[in-house]
């Protein structure tokens, strides 16, 4: 899940070398965070959080496949 994320986030933003994913293992959840050059936190938010959300909604339906949660959080 993580390399599909990290695929998608880099092809959003402008500088795709500045994308660091962590994924963090929590009481069987994944949390998948995300980090972008400043310039780029604009690109992933999206508008009202469109493009967040739409990956996060990626990331619940492959996680019901796989009978895990995935929980994306982007840090600063």
């Amino acid at each position: 899940m993580k390399d599909t994320i990290e695929m998608i986030v880099r092809a959003l933003v402008d500088d795709p070398d500045g994308v660091d994913l962590r994924e963090v293992e929590r009481n069987g959840t994944s949390i998948i965070e995300i980090r972008v050059a400043q310039s780029d936190m604009g690109k992933i938010i999206g508008r009202q959080g469109r493009t967040i959300r739409a990956l996060r909604t990626l990331a619940n339906a492959a996680g019901i496949k796989q009978k895990r949660r995935f929980i994306l959080e982007i840090v600063e």
